[in-house]
């Protein structure tokens, strides 16, 4: 079904997801007291002190990125396929809402009418065994073919057998990335990224030019088993993300 387009954040909503050490709790902890991004950034830091922002946080308030947030507004102008979207957009899936500490909002490349489909993760180790790559595409397949839409998280390995299964299937897939979507990470993914874009869906909560850095992935694992009716994991080691999204999946009620 087609979405309607929403006008672009405002600078000062983009200053916002950019403040160092604000996360998606303490940014509608603020919209709530505030009003608007606009109000956040104008009450000052005697008003930042009253509503609990830490003194690192009051100094990132204090000097908003505006030039990030600018470069932000021109990579979304880039594309009539370049989204950000709100969580109070109607376009923002309704259950990644539901979760705890949802993402603010979510950049995207792609059709963003993808988000609200019924979706299964499939996710796995990035050292993954050739059977199990073997089996993460015959699984991303098979859910593809059933109407299940395959998200994963573009990674290496088991990651990136079910988004080209999906894709082998004729269907999209959406990939959740842990960097700014100016950029595919890793970049042995480049081209499998590039199909996904345009076939499917890219998103990450991280604005474009942000770095893949260890502490994101962790991160976007919540938004894969969020968005997703159910985790499948084809193969992991003990301890791993892949796991950690199957926890994460079964707190949120998923299968």
């Amino acid at each position: 079904m087609p979405t309607t387009a929403r006008a672009a954040p405002s600078l000062a909503r983009l200053c916002l997801l950019r403040t160092p050490g604000v996360g998606p709790s303490r940014v509608r902890a603020l919209l709530r007291r505030f009003g608007s991004a606009e109000a956040v950034f104008a009450a000052g830091p005697k008003a930042w002190a009253e509503a609990g922002c830490s003194d690192a946080l009051i100094a990132g308030l204090s000097a908003p990125d505006r030039t990030a947030a600018a470069a932000d507004l021109q990579w979304l102008a880039g594309s009539a396929r370049h989204h950000c979207i709100a969580d109070d957009d109607p376009r923002y899936p309704s259950r990644l809402k539901a979760i705890a500490a949802a993402p603010v909002a979510l950049f995207a490349v792609g059709d963003v009418g993808l988000l609200e489909q019924p979706q299964l993760a499939i996710v796995g180790a990035r050292g993954a065994s050739s059977q199990g790559r073997e089996n993460a595409r015959a699984f991303a397949q098979a859910a593809s073919r059933a109407g299940l839409l395959v998200t994963s998280g573009l990674a290496l390995g088991i990651d990136a057998a079910a988004h080209a299964g999906a894709l082998e299937a004729g269907a999209a897939t959406i990939a959740v990335c842990g960097n700014g979507l100016d950029r595919i990470y890793p970049p042995r993914n480049q081209a499998l990224g590039e199909a996904i874009a345009e076939r499917g869906l890219l998103i990450s909560e991280y604005p474009p030019g942000t770095a893949p850095k260890p502490q994101h992935f962790p991160q976007r694992n919540r938004i894969i088993s969020g968005l997703s009716l159910g985790v499948l994991v084809v193969e992991a080691q003990l301890g791993s993300g892949s796991l950690i999204t199957a926890k994460l999946a079964a707190a949120q009620g998923r299968e």
